[in-house]
């Protein structure tokens, strides 16, 4: 059974951890990069950073007990992932700098064929690991093609412009932003913010993990797991406040103190009061991005874009805001993955065509009409509380699961049948009517364009665990192996 791989994130790197283990050896991971790492790879923006502590945003196989931060920098993310795939061998099963373009089931052969920027390839099963902060999103805002100055999205940061004494426009004020406006604002001569939507913030409360704490983990390992779990557990609580709105009001007066103590100027901390219930948006940790927004060169602009000029920025009350650089703070294609348009299953049409936009997978993984296809992080398997790597893990299992029932019976492929996957994606819609995402006020980039939040899980994240802990071949249309020689 030979298994293709996209992706080398932390999907795509647990996934082949966890596949050679249960001895399936012949796999391969395609990676377009030259390097593996995925979103701590491409990210490296001044100041990136996780906000799910350290010791719980790693491999639950692969514990490290060397993270310096609580809250562990992109470098240093970026280094355990490399570091997890010399541990485990997995250097003879990359394909790096080869971009999956297009992969189609061929219902006479029961295999997938692979175009590649390699040439054609093929396998047995396909994981699509490209995960969901893959793809930038870019505003489509007029004239910006006649711009000047230079423009780049904080994914795809230029290291080699020095911001030093230049005027800066930045568009977004989500998580990006709030991480790398506090490291840019103090060397560039002005910063304009663009603000459409403000952010709900709570104190971050990052520290040093200092050498005692580390050499104590690493001679006793037990104590770090003991140490992951009470994280786990504490973040798992404060899923409530997802799923009961009325919760929230709790957390959302420690925001609102945290805007009050850090934001003296009433009119500019009316600008950056939310009216939603926190939670209905990415919630964002910073202790730094408030100090920032009250510099003298700093300010924060909440009229919309109108249109770019060559020398600046046009909002709609007709003030050009002159600037030299234009950075994108606005996050990724998430609901509209561009590798759904690549992706074709046994009647022709791609994952595209079948969603219509709007992602729907048995339980986010398999997807009806699409044979041996397993997405990890796929539709509904996005947190607004906890770890996206204990969702991933859960997904892992479930995969290798599957393969070793096809191993096992010696069947040919398997995918989901029709009434299962409505059954279960009109079970997820049902649970996340209650949800703060769609009760909350306000309208964020978790929902589709169609209204419905096909991005995250609307519960505590054990209990999807709890759902993925086993395969059931009675969801599933299993394909034998003389059954695919017929077709």
């Amino acid at each position: 059974m030979r298994v293709a791989i996209v992706g080398a994130g932390f999907g795509g790197i647990g996934i082949a951890i966890r596949l050679r283990q249960a001895g399936f050896d012949d796999l391969v991971v395609f990676e377009r990069a030259d390097d593996v790492g995925g979103t701590w790879r491409d990210n490296s923006y001044p100041g990136c950073a996780c906000d799910v502590p350290s010791h719980l945003y790693s491999f639950s196989f692969a514990p490290n007990p060397g993270w310096t931060r609580s809250f562990s920098g992109q470098a240093e993310i970026w280094e355990y992932l490399r570091r997890c795939v010399d541990a485990y061998g997995l250097k003879s099963n990359l394909r790096l700098g080869c971009e999956v373009l297009g992969a189609t089931w061929d219902q006479t052969t029961g295999r997938w064929c692979l175009d590649t920027s390699d040439g054609p390839d093929s396998a047995d099963v396909l994981v699509a690991a490209a995960g969901p902060l893959s793809e930038p999103w870019m505003p489509p805002l007029p004239g910006l093609e006649t711009f000047a100055g230079e423009t780049f999205h904080s994914a795809r940061w230029n290291h080699d412009l020095d911001l030093a004494g230049r005027r800066v426009a930045v568009v977004g004020t989500g998580a990006s932003a709030a991480q790398f406006v506090p490291r840019i604002a103090p060397s560039v001569a002005r910063l304009h913010l663009f603000q459409r939507t403000p952010a709900w913030v709570l104190p971050r409360r990052d520290r040093a993990i200092t050498a005692l704490e580390r050499r104590f983990f690493a001679a006793l390992p037990p104590a770090q797991r003991v140490v992951r779990a009470g994280i786990y557990w504490g973040r798992e609580a404060f899923a409530l406040g997802f799923l009961r709105p009325p919760v929230m009001r709790f957390a959302q007066r420690v925001a609102a103190r945290h805007l009050r103590r850090s934001i003296a100027d009433p009119r500019l901390r009316a600008a950056l009061t939310p009216d939603y219930t926190m939670g209905c948006k990415r919630v964002l940790l910073s202790d730094d991005f408030y100090p920032a927004l009250v510099r003298d060169n700093v300010e924060v602009v909440t009229d919309a874009i109108a249109e770019v000029r060559p020398e600046g920025v046009v909002t709609v009350d007709g003030r050009v805001r002159d600037v030299d650089t234009i950075i994108f703070g606005t996050g990724f294609r998430v609901t509209d993955a561009p590798v759904a348009h690549r992706i074709r299953g046994r009647d022709g049409r791609s994952l595209t065509e079948a969603w219509q936009g709007s992602m729907r997978a048995y339980l986010g993984t398999t997807v009806h009409g699409f044979p041996n296809l397993f997405l990890l992080l796929g539709p509904n398997t996005g947190l607004g509380h906890n770890s996206v790597v204990f969702m991933a893990e859960a997904q892992i299992r479930y995969v290798v699961a599957a393969l070793r029932h096809l191993r096992r019976t010696g069947a040919a492929a398997v995918e989901p049948t029709r009434r299962a996957q409505a059954d279960y994606v009109a079970d997820v819609d049902r649970r996340m009517a209650g949800t703060v995402w769609l009760r909350g006020g306000c309208r964020s980039w978790y929902l589709d364009t169609t209204g419905r939040n096909s991005t995250l899980w609307p519960g505590y994240s054990f209990t999807y665990r709890l759902r993925a802990r086993r395969f059931d071949p009675a969801a599933y249309r299993v394909v034998t192996r003389s059954q695919s020689q017929d077709q």
